[in-house]
């Protein structure tokens, strides 16, 4: 089942733009709805819905003929605007559907269209309800019925749909229950008892009132689900059909039934059915009165106990009722919400048992004795429940379930099988197994079934036609566990996707092959493996209480590098603690089998092909030479001055394996006696360092499960996706700032007002009157209602810092706009703030104000800052040390410190060896000071004697000083006594001018304040004096002496158990690059800390991203459109309604660059400076455009190829590209100013191929800045931008809106696009864009005789201008320019 998605991909992923063109429904679709006046007609509708769509046939519509019939936009232009709910036919609503979910697998937004007609939608909606009472309705037509359900009830941020789908959901529902079990749930319910009642009399009066009135019993709320339910056990009674056959294996009767005639059809509307339900049980709206009516109808029973439940054919759904096991046990109050804590889930189990046995006394003491006196340990027990069952009558057992327990309804059929009864009281009463100790005991090294099972790892490239067994990110969350559960699973699916391909790959290179004994040898090589000489498993540690599992299992590895090059060989040398590294068991098939594995036509799966057997992950411990001595020392044993170089070429790891893993593998031997894994492991493998992280990240999130995950209360529900959207806005918390201090936010009085263009503002000087002419800095206060107009503004003069220059703070220069200003108002205020920012509006200038006002406002609380890139992270670190905080307080941790731009080190140990750097400095100054006052010299001696230095002496001195100039009446007293004169004579003389006591007394306070803030410094130094551990100066540094510590999320899910160890603290949370940030690597950074008396510390939490550019990468396709794993938390709080913040101006690109793109956006304008500045007055010199699409033709006679699948190659485009890099490097533009994108990984290694042979020989071109893909290019700018499109048959992923405004908004000045004209000037999606490319000429347009520096031309000023037919074209002029180059070059 797993394969048929994969099967069906090519098919439906490879429809050309040539095949739409030349389809029969293309014509039709220009004929019926291409003009708006051609009449609507419903027989064209029905010819359409019977011919093309399969409406008159069993087999599913051609995925082809869906695609062309979506891209023509036949919902949007043709069915919808000609919706009339009294004429719609069958046919018409169901194309409808049809076209609906065709959106939604292609991931187009599936409601647009329906906003121009709002108010008919319910009607639509109704109509569409009412599909499924049609007679004949066929199980391709019912499938995609469901899915349209399906993906209605996933769309809940939609108001227009919320509407009308919950009502589905509601309390009417229980109207389908059982007699018995409704009186039970109200009963267990006084509230829904009351509001039950209420309704009954509402609807009583109703119908006395109105004789058309319709009961409430036959409307959908109370029948739909139902009767879906129905269709379903159909479904699934019949998708397997019982033939007869003779039997000889001495069975009474002769004959035996066997199961065959597998409808593929049935089956997979089993599958999406399964599914719904637990789409319906994973969010709290949907979950309340639905688990109740599946309970009452046992469906889960009957899924396990259904034929396809036992079939090989089942096994996709096998996975999906497991899924729906899950969700129907999950332990969460349906109409609360509130989890249950293991606690109370024990005690209402045996609560529930104890319930039971009473029965069982009472009524059936005589028949089943032990079934009441047996201790609940045992009767709790599976095979002890049902052999005691067994003993009752079929009668007896009857009554028991249906009319003591009313666990079934009794007229239900099935009520009748002895086995069906039984099989619902041991679901019922059976011990299940904790949430946690599930978690706790799954493995997390990926092993060899679950890396081929194409349910849960598609290894193709998912269309999204088939369900998969996967968990969903969507919008709600029954829990933190519920929520923390699907990404473990999800992320740990992505790495074994990964980890599968990393196999694949080694398993291809290194050739096993068998030898005359049938032993593996490996006649490749791959540089990521070796073979294993030998292992053994050195050490297994008992249980810890509590547990079954070993506390740890070690083994040894050994493996030969004699035959490996000196740089791998170093590779494997370098392996260091904590690393990962795969151990596999490879048995190569012999010649027939390997033959056999193609006979059905299809290419085997690498496990059959190579004869992979098992697959086992372990972490390193130690590495150790061929002499056993610890090459790579990670405890600190083997000293620095000890260490020597390693002898030789036998390695040995020590290594840690999964011990989950272990005790399965063993219990599997001892169980099956199955062969010893772990004596059959012949080959080693490595991955790359920083894609092997993933144990690591798995482990945090396991720990979260295992914890009470405190998040601050203001942020609960919103993060699970309930309550109101913006309760943890600024202006719904407490504690907000009345006043905030600006600082230099605003560079004048004028900015101010400005930046409040609603408001009134009066500005006022210190002593509250009113001031005319005010300079910054400014204190904003804010009345208590936003309703008040009127902001008072307070001009203050700061506090001078000191008399030295060093002593002033850098100064914003940045114009904040208004927005701006409003998101930093937001952002120093308690609660979430999201910010959203278009390309070049100054993200990083408006987060890193906010770090420098929290700072100043709030200076005994700690910010964490959080990037997805180390580049990132860098540019935002680089900005926040050249504002007003002092280096002291930063800290940046992870990799990537190396690559700041300064000659200061930010990392533990730098800022360490800074701090005690910095303590001599200031001693050597207290000294100094010292001998001027007469003072002895020792009192420099540590930080503790300056302390006291700053009291007996300087502090003093300050007081008398100060008491001497308030009695003295002289304009020259504070010149005259002022007590530190010498110590300053190296300042900026003179340091008093004697004129002004006022102006001079501030000088001198400006003196005392830098001589309080180095005996300020002297104290903070003086933790590092007294701990002499290095690690203990680290640890102290990052938790109490930086106030802002920056990391990448990767490294704070790596290090979190490192964090909590230490004691990290922080109140507020900055994450730049949200949007590019996975869901729980967004969640992780908001419990780096230990919760204090169970509440959470953190104050603020400032999300600032762009969910209109790319999201998080996720290899697998699957787990981005099937499980919405690249949904970052950014976008789904946006989805959820959670207000946001939009910067509107952008001072990036030229405005008709940024025409291209701010389409997008609410209200993206232009900064004055791209208009002002003269490098964007100026055009781009040898271009007569500021941005072209050129169209590229067939090039030697064709387009795109594909070398490997989905490795999308184009030739035309990488030679034309290169030849107009070589033409601007000729007329003078630096290569550092260029940069080359592309849509696809194949085309940029063959561009690098193309500039290597072409560009990096010749002194006058080189490489340009970048080469990349515009996935990795996303948060980076450039100059110029030339962009490869690839694809000439189909639009490819460049149809996601998204991936189109990250490549059209990376360049500053000029942006030259190729591509093939044809194809994406037609693409619906991309039109808003492609309509301005299409407006220039689509052959490049040269201009002569412009020179990179020497070019005075106006941009957007007519030029004459040489087209370029094509890249042959190209290349000549080219080829001219280089000759004359070269000929210059000689003459000079």
């Amino acid at each position: 089942m797993g394969d048929r998605p994969a099967k069906r991909l090519r098919m439906g992923g490879g429809l050309t733009v040539q095949e739409i063109a030349g389809d029969k429904l293309t014509a039709t679709a220009k004929e019926k709805w291409g003009s708006e006046k051609v009449e609507f007609s419903r027989e064209v509708v029905k010819e359409i819905y019977t011919q093309e769509l399969n409406g008159n046939s069993d087999e599913a519509p051609s995925l082809r003929r869906v695609m062309v019939l979506e891209v023509s936009q036949y919902l949007e232009k043709y069915l919808w605007p000609n919706f009339d709910p009294e004429e719609a036919v069958y046919e018409e609503v169901m194309s409808a559907v049809l076209m609906v979910n065709e959106k939604f697998r292609e991931g187009m937004p599936p409601w647009n269209c329906f906003d121009s007609k709002k108010d008919l939608f319910p009607s639509f909606f109704q109509s569409v309800l009412k599909l499924k009472d049609h007679d004949g309705m066929r199980m391709h037509e019912k499938t995609a019925y469901l899915m349209f359900m399906i993906n209605s009830f996933q769309s809940l941020e939609n108001e227009m749909v919320r509407s009308q789908v919950l009502k589905l959901v509601s309390l009417p529902l229980w109207h389908s229950l059982s007699s018995g079990r409704l009186k039970l749930e109200l009963h267990a319910h006084p509230a829904l008892s009351k509001r039950w009642s209420r309704l009954a009399k509402k609807e009583s009066k109703q119908a006395k009132s109105n004789p058309a009135h319709v009961p409430i019993t036959q409307k959908p709320e109370a029948t739909l689900i139902p009767a879906l339910l129905s269709m379903f056990l159909n479904a699934l009674d019949s998708c397997l059909k019982p033939t007869t056959m003779d039997t000889d294996d001495g069975r009474d009767g002769g004959e035996a039934e066997e199961l065959s005639g597998v409808d593929l059809g049935v089956v997979r509307f089993c599958e999406r059915f399964v599914e719904f339900l637990v789409d319906l049980l994973s969010q709290l709206p949907t979950r309340r009165f639905v688990r109740t009516v599946l309970d009452d109808r046992a469906i889960l029973v009957r899924c396990k106990m259904s034929d396809l439940y036992r079939r090989p054919e089942g096994s996709l759904f096998i996975q999906l009722v497991d899924h729906l096991d899950f969700y129907v046990n999950f332990n969460v109050d349906d109409h609360t919400g509130e989890p249950q804590t293991e606690e109370q889930v024990v005690a209402s189990h045996y609560e529930k048992l104890t319930q039971l046995q009473r029965l069982a006394f009472r009524h059936w003491h005589s028949n089943v004795p032990e079934l009441a006196f047996l201790h609940c340990a045992e009767v709790q027990k599976r095979a002890t429940l049902w052999k005691l069952l067994s003993k009752l009558p079929g009668e007896g057992l009857h009554k028991l379930v249906t009319k003591q327990l009313k666990i079934v309804d009794p007229d239900d059929v099935a009520a009748q099988r002895v086995d069906f009864l039984k099989e619902v009281v041991v679901n019922k009463y059976e011990k299940r197994r904790l949430q946690r100790e599930a978690v706790n005991a799954m493995p997390l090294y990926p092993m060899e079934a679950v890396l081929w099972d194409k349910n849960q790892v598609p290894t193709d490239h998912y269309t999204g036609e088939g369900c998969l067994a996967l968990p969903k990110l969507n919008l709600q969350f029954l829990s933190f566990h519920d929520y923390l559960l699907r990404n473990f699973n999800l992320f740990r699916l992505e790495a074994t996707y990964e980890i599968q391909e990393d196999i694949a790959d080694v398993l291809g290179r290194m050739g096993a092959t068998l030898d005359e004994d049938g032993n593996t040898k490996f006649r490749g090589w791959a540089r990521m493996a070796t073979p294993i000489t030998a292992y053994k498993i050195s050490q297994v540690q008992k249980p810890r209480i509590g547990e079954d599992k070993p506390a740890s299992v070690l083994a040894e590895v050994t493996f030969d590098t004699t035959g490996l090059r000196g740089e791998i060989r170093s590779q494997w040398d370098d392996l260091k603690q904590h690393d990962v590294v795969f151990l596999l068991t490879v048995r190569p098939p012999e010649e027939e089998a390997a033959a056999s594995m193609y006979s059905d036509g299809q290419e085997p799966d690498p496990r059959q092909k190579y004869g992979l057997a098992y697959v086992r992950g372990c972490e390193v411990i130690e590495v150790k030479d061929a002499e056993g001595k610890l090459m790579n020392d990670f405890t600190g044993r083997v000293k620095p001055d000890e260490w020597k170089p390693p002898k030789g070429f036998v390695r040995t790891l020590v290594v840690a394996m999964d011990a989950a893993q272990y005790q399965i593998d063993m219990n599997m031997m001892a169980e099956r006696n199955c062969e010893d894994v772990y004596g059959s492991f012949n080959l080693l493998m490595r991955r790359k360092p920083k894609e092997n992280n993933f144990k690591a990240v798995l482990e945090s999130i396991r720990d979260l499960m295992n914890e009470e995950c405190t998040v601050p209360e203001w942020l609960h529900d919103i993060f699970l996706g309930y309550g109101d959207p913006a309760a943890a806005d600024y202006k719904n918390m407490e504690g907000c700032l009345d006043t905030i201090d600006f600082k230099d936010t605003f560079l004048d009085a004028q900015h101010v007002k400005e930046s409040f263009p609603d408001r009134t503002v009066r500005f006022t000087s210190d002593a509250g009157s009113d001031v005319e002419n005010p300079k910054p800095p400014f204190r904003v206060t804010f009345p208590p209602s936003e309703e008040k107009q009127t902001l008072q503004v307070q001009a203050y003069t700061p506090p001078d810092p000191g008399p030295y220059p060093q002593n002033q703070p850098a100064m914003n220069s940045v114009r904040f706009t208004p927005v701006q200003v409003e998101a930093i108002r937001s952002g120093v205020q308690p609660g979430l703030t999201m910010v959203v920012g278009p390309p070049g509006t100054g993200k990083t200038d408006t987060a890193v104000q906010i770090m420098h006002i929290l700072y100043h406002n709030c200076p005994g609380q700690r910010t964490l800052l959080i990037t997805h890139s180390n580049q990132a992270l860098n540019d935002l670190f680089q900005k926040i040390m050249e504002r007003d905080v002092p280096a002291r307080y930063l800290l940046r941790l992870g990799m990537g410190e190396q690559d700041l731009d300064t000659d200061l080190d930010f990392s533990r140990v730098g800022r360490v060896n800074a701090m005690l750097a910095r303590r001599l400095e200031l001693l050597a100054e207290v000294e100094k000071m010292a001998k001027q006052v007469g003072a002895p010299e020792d009192m420099a001696y540590t930080c503790e004697t300056a302390g006291h230095f700053w009291l007996l002496h300087v502090l003093s001195r300050w007081e008398k000083f100060v008491a001497q100039c308030d009695r003295s009446s002289s304009t020259t007293c504070v010149k005259d006594f002022f007590p530190f004169k010498e110590y300053f004579s190296d300042a900026p003389q003179p340091l008093f001018e004697g004129q002004s006591v006022e102006d001079d007394m501030e000088k001198a306070r400006g003196c005392f304040r830098h001589l309080k803030t180095m005996f300020q410094e002297l104290e903070e130094c003086r933790a590092f004096e007294l701990l002499k551990g290095q690690a203990d100066r680290v640890n102290y540094l990052m938790t109490k002496q930086a106030k802002i510590v920056a990391m990448t999320c990767t490294h704070a899910a790596l290090k979190r158990r490192e964090f909590l160890s230490v004691g990290l603290k922080y109140d507020n949370l900055l994450m730049e690059e949200s949007a590019q940030i996975l869901e729980i690597e967004s969640f992780i950074p908001m419990l780096l800390q230990k919760e204090e008396d169970g509440v959470s510390r953190l104050k603020r939490v400032i999300l600032i991203g762009d969910h209109h550019q790319l999201p998080p990468v996720v290899k697998n396709t699957a787990f981005q459109k099937y499980s919405h794993l690249d949904q970052s938390l950014f976008t789904r709080f946006v989805r959820l309604g959670t207000p946001y913040i939009e910067l509107d101006a952008q001072g990036r690109a030229r405005p008709s660059l940024a025409n291209l793109y701010n389409w997008r956006y609410r209200n993206l304008g232009d900064l004055p400076l791209v208009s002002d500045r003269e490098e964007y007055k100026i055009a781009n010199a040898g271009f007569a455009y500021d941005y072209q699409f050129i169209d590229v033709p067939d090039f030697e006679g064709k387009g795109e190829s594909e070398p490997t699948p989905f490795f999308y190659q184009n030739l035309g485009e990488a030679e034309y590209i290169v030849r107009v890099y070589q033409f601007m490097r000729l007329l003078g533009y630096p290569a550092r100013k260029i940069s080359i994108l592309t849509t696809y990984n194949g085309q940029k290694h063959l561009l690098r191929d193309v500039i290597e042979r072409r560009c990096v020989g010749h002194p006058a071109f080189g490489r340009p800045y970048k080469v990349t893909t515009v996935d990795k290019y996303q948060g980076q700018q450039n100059d110029y931008i030339l962009l490869s499109l690839v694809r000439t048959k189909a639009f490819g992923h460049l149809r996601d809106v998204r991936r189109l405004i990250v490549a059209t908004s990376r360049s500053r000045l000029g942006l030259y696009a190729f591509g093939r004209q044809s194809l994406f000037s037609n693409c619906y999606e991309l039109q808003p864009t492609f309509r301005q490319f299409m407006e220039r000429p689509t052959q490049l347009e040269l201009v002569k005789g412009e020179g990179f520096d020497t070019c005075k031309r106006k941009a957007g000023e007519p030029v004459d201008s040489n087209k370029m037919p094509g890249v042959e074209a190209m290349d000549a002029l080219v080829q001219q320019m280089t000759w004359e180059w070269n000929a210059s070059r000689q003459q000079n």
